[in-house]
């Protein structure tokens, strides 16, 4: 099959910048919730078991696929006339803008309890957003080309909220305080929102359903919305869906595990904020930059699944390599490490997001691709919550750098499963849309 070239006016077309946008106010929050918010939480003197609990917050994320049938059938509340996905977008943003000013005003002082009930409504209406976004993107693509061009462009702007979340914040937060800091990233959610109003809604999938659906209100209507995209995912995949499922649950758990355990690490190593904020907006925006321009160029050349084996080789070694840290955290050793850790999730990513990407039938568009992100992200969601206690139990036994490395190591190797279920998967040459 011969691939398109595009120029690169198209690079700059309305699309991909309205991509590249929402990407970035999908990718904001994840880690104000996540890792920056231990980094908080572990500046305040909070245990490293309360962070890795709190961490649990991010479990909305793996649980969207419950509440995405009603994104495919139903306008927003107030947004209606943006479209559906339009809709859901700038609401689920205001929200999330709303939650984090609400976290800065409440701050340790009032409670971890209260704090991380406004932690939680962050994630549930992040997720709710990348439940329309993901949606959209996929709709919006004119051929799997395309799709792999407005993939590329999220997967940039998103990682590039990642790392303003981790590297711009933290110098931030050094002269002004967390609180403010999270006040100013919730300002910055306007930047989605300014994109969900001039992006074009596509139409392509209400047409799908208007076709195929009863009614909502109907009885068969909700079952279609809830069923339905589960019955024609399984249909379309067979028995192989199940293997599919068990692949793409494994395979992010290297970053997803480790994750809760980056901050806590710096600041138990006494680096700077300036130094980390620094050290990631510089070698690891390249690690970025380089590794989703990779993972592209692998999907196009090798084809969804042996680009998957790629990335998450990366991966596995870009987690591994941490465990270097705790005896040899020189600048140079912490950017080069940083660096190609930030590469391989870049990688890993973008080979993910395709993939999933191209098994989603129209018209049921949210609900699959929300069932396969949050398949991915179940499963790390939950042990993640353990990683500050397992921390803590090996540090009793060989002391706290020692079980930081050891940490990693594992985090490293329970990648592997993985690949394992995607070679087989590459063997049998399961049909996926090209």
């Amino acid at each position: 099959m011969t691939r398109r070239r595009y120029s690169f006016r198209e690079y700059l077309s309305p699309r991909v910048l309205s991509m590249l946008a929402l990407g970035f106010s999908s990718g904001l929050p994840f880690l104000m919730v996540g890792n920056t918010f231990g980094y908080w939480l572990r500046d305040e003197g909070t245990t490293l078991k309360a962070i890795g609990f709190l961490s649990w917050v991010g479990l909305a994320y793996s649980l969207k696929f419950l509440w995405a049938p009603f994104l495919d059938r139903m306008d927003a509340p107030l947004f209606g006339r943006l479209g559906r996905r339009r809709g859901w977008m700038a609401l689920a943003q205001i929200l999330v803008g709303s939650a984090l000013c609400a976290m800065a005003i409440t701050g340790v002082g009032h409670g971890l309890v209260l704090l991380g009930a406004f932690a939680l409504v962050v994630a549930f209406s992040s997720s709710t957003q990348d439940v329309a976004v993901d949606a959209w993107r996929i709709e919006s693509a004119a051929d799997a080309d395309e799709l792999g061009l407005l993939t590329s462009a999220y997967t940039l702007g998103y990682r590039t909220a990642l790392l303003a979340a981790e590297a711009m914040i933290l110098p931030i937060a050094q002269r002004v305080g967390w609180n403010t800091s999270y006040i100013i990233f919730g300002a910055l959610m306007g930047i989605g929102l300014t994109a969900t109003f001039f992006a074009a809604e596509p139409v392509r999938s209400e047409r799908a359903v208007a076709a195929q659906a009863a009614p909502l209100w109907s009885g068969r209507g909700l079952f279609d919305a809830i069923a339905g995209p589960f019955i024609a995912f399984f249909r379309t995949h067979g028995p192989a869906a199940i293997l599919m499922l068990a692949a793409i649950s494994l395979f992010q758990l290297p970053n997803f595990v480790s994750g809760p355990m980056f901050s806590p690490l710096y600041v138990d190593l006494g680096l700077s904020k300036d130094m980390v904020g620094a050290v990631r907006g510089s070698v690891g925006l390249v690690g970025v930059f380089l590794g989703v321009a990779a993972g592209g160029y692998l999907s196009l050349r090798l084809g969804f699944m042996y680009a998957l084996l790629v990335g998450g080789s990366v991966q596995i070694l870009g987690t591994m390599l941490y465990a270097v840290l705790p005896f040899a955290h020189d600048p140079t050793t912490f950017a080069i490490v940083m660096g190609l850790d930030n590469f391989g999730i870049a990688v890993a990513g973008v080979t993910l997001v395709t993939y999933m990407s191209s098994l989603t039938s129209l018209g049921y568009t949210a609900t699959q691709y929300a069932l396969l992100t949050s398949a991915y992200s179940w499963a790390g969601k939950i042990l993640k919550g353990f990683s500050g206690v397992v921390v803590e139990g090996l540090a009793a036994q060989v002391g706290l750098m020692n079980a930081y490395a050891l940490f990693y190591l594992g985090c490293g190797a329970i990648g592997v499963p993985a690949l394992v279920l995607f070679t087989i998967l590459a063997r049998r040459k399961t049909p996926v849309p090209a």
